[in-house]
């Protein structure tokens, strides 16, 4: 209870709270678009930028483990997502596999939120999480649109084309490469800048984020008490497994549990824009509200403390 209340009371989990309530009380707080795309552009650089400086003082032994249990997990996760949508969700095939590629994929800013959060407690962690969280991020979305079962002439391809040259990866892989080759000496010249003000540019992306969410509330209505379920079950189930066998692998507790988070959570940014192209008849009110209105949510109040607490419990035994 000290944990998940620890999580709730900080300014990122907060400030995403003030941008909901924004929405409720319906006040006139607006975020220009260039602003939030500024500041998803910096976040996302920023995070390539401190994966590649940790991966240029890691070995490779130590990220062989992570990066295959990675891609296994990025290539599992969407197929129990998709049989519990089909099944128990009662979705049909397109909108079930459009989901589960959002399932398949990782969230940054539930990254993020988890890295905050291991920070708080103390817990060590892994420098080289930013690298696993650029892998986990394009598996998942191929073997959702797989699923689908398409067709048609460059549809699996196009979306492929857009999660790679999309702006999340690109920047995420291109920061990392820079990061890999200059090293902690070379990138202290720009460190104040991407380190320090980090907090604050997350605190004002998850305001925005807020806002987005309480509007994508409604649109639950119409997805049924059963997604909304699954919405909750399946980034308790998929985070639980991977935070332990992250562990296994040799990873931090804190880094086990940062992991966790990611594994367990549902893209919002890649996976749409992949989903948009290679499966336009699926409902975006269906994926996007449980990726953003539920899941989203569930693991900044509930799913880190859990995956937090699970990854201190087994780290001790």
């Amino acid at each position: 209870m000290d944990l998940l209340l620890e999580n709730l009371v900080s300014p990122v989990v907060l400030a995403f709270v003030l941008g909901m309530v924004a929405r409720w009380v319906r006040s006139d707080l607006e975020m220009p678009n260039a602003i939030y795309q500024g500041l998803s552009i910096y976040l996302l650089f920023a995070i390539g930028l401190k994966g590649g400086v940790a991966i240029s003082e890691t070995t490779i032994a130590e990220l062989a483990a992570p990066t295959a249990l990675t891609l296994v997990l990025g290539a599992l996760t969407p197929l129990s997502a998709f049989f519990l949508l089909r099944s128990f969700g009662r979705l049909g095939r397109i909108d079930a596999a459009a989901t589960a590629a959002h399932y398949g994929s990782v969230s940054a800013v539930t990254f993020l939120a988890a890295l905050e959060a291991v920070k708080l407690t103390g817990l060590p962690s892994n420098g080289y999480l930013p690298a696993l969280l650029a892998v986990l991020e394009v598996p998942g979305i191929i073997v959702g649109l797989l699923l689908a079962r398409k067709s048609r002439a460059g549809g699996i391809r196009a979306a492929f084309h857009e999660v790679v040259t999309g702006k999340s990866i690109f920047l995420m892989i291109g920061g990392l490469v820079i990061g890999a080759l200059c090293g902690a000496r070379k990138i202290e010249g720009v460190a104040p800048f991407f380190a320090e003000p980090f907090k604050g540019a997350l605190c004002l992306f998850l305001l925005e984020l807020g806002m987005v969410t309480a509007a994508r509330l409604r649109d639950l209505r119409s997805a049924g008490w059963r997604l909304v379920v699954l919405g909750c079950l399946l980034p308790l189930v998929h985070g639980s497994i991977a935070t332990a066998l992250a562990l296994w692998a040799g990873m931090a507790p804190g880094g086990a549990a940062v992991f966790g988070a990611m594994v367990g959570s549902a893209s919002y940014i890649a996976a749409p824009a992949a989903v948009r192209i290679a499966l336009p008849e699926a409902s975006p009110g269906i994926y996007l509200s449980l990726s953003l209105g539920v899941t989203f949510p569930f693991n900044l109040g509930i799913g880190i403390p859990l995956f937090l607490k699970l990854a201190e419990t087994l780290s001790q035994t």
